[in-house]
């Protein structure tokens, strides 16, 4: 897969996908959007990726949010930023995707981590929600996973306040997951992914599907219940052998349903 406006490669059982626009803090663009909903559409269809590290170019931005540019001429994007389809596409994935956090991760970059199933940052990276300053906000990624992170009071002081926050202190009240010196994030991403990549994929699939349902409403509940019919049930010796007798109009040898 090639892209303007992100970069993608893979070793091993990584995908590693970089946001690549350095020069304006690796800000979202409608483009950017796009490309990493279609980069991770690309790696669903995919065995060879078991994990997926979301990273920006450059030692200063993970990014700090999104740029309008270029959409002032359409009525398609009506001026918002196509954030939801990117957060969406992660949010979905049956493999589990890594922020590694290389800088600053501010405004819809900061949600971009949260969406994230785990986040992994440098220690001088800075998490901060500025949205309120701006007269911006976010009402769906942005609160309610922030909320599951950290709780409901502390998530309304981050909204309200728009402190600028420490890698150790989102570590601490849990923000993110893991903490490390600046020259071995690359490192450390590294191993993070492999050692989760060595977990059995099935399984990861249905527990990132469990831990989505609840804020998915029925869309979240087809979503797991739909996985788990493809990588179990229809792989049973219970479906088998039902597909088997009706297709052979007999009655189905119910000791084969393995209850």
């Amino acid at each position: 897969m090639t892209f303007e406006e992100i970069l993608y490669r893979e070793e091993g059982p990584i995908g590693f996908i970089t946001l690549n626009r350095p020069h304006d803090g690796n800000m979202f663009t409608p483009r950017m959007c796009h490309e990493i909903r279609d980069c991770i559409e690309g790696i669903r269809r995919e065995t060879r990726t078991r994990v997926v590290v979301l990273s920006g170019a450059g030692e200063r931005f993970f990014c700090i949010g999104g740029r309008k540019e270029g959409m002032e001429d359409t009525t398609l994007y009506a001026g918002v930023l196509p954030t939801l389809e990117m957060y969406e596409a992660i949010d979905k994935l049956q493999k589990p995707v890594i922020a590694s956090v290389n800088g600053l991760a501010v405004g819809g970059g900061n949600v971009l981590q949260m969406v994230c199933d785990l986040t992994i940052a440098k220690q001088s990276a800075i998490f901060r929600q500025v949205g309120p300053m701006v007269g911006s906000f976010d009402a769906g990624y942005g609160t309610w996973y922030l909320e599951d992170l950290v709780g409901k009071k502390r998530a309304k002081d981050i909204w309200y306040r728009n402190s600028k926050m420490s890698a150790e202190y989102a570590l601490e009240i849990g923000l993110i997951n893991k903490v490390v010196p600046d020259d071995q994030l690359a490192e450390e991403t590294r191993k993070y992914a492999l050692e989760v990549a060595d977990r059995g994929a099935f399984a990861l699939a249905s527990l990132k599907s469990a831990f989505n349902a609840r804020h998915g409403g029925v869309n979240g509940l087809s979503r797991m219940a739909h996985d788990l019919l493809l990588r179990t049930y229809l792989q049973s010796e219970e479906h088998d052998e039902l597909a088997k007798s009706f297709a052979e109009k007999r009655a189905p040898d119910a000791s084969k349903f393995g209850h």
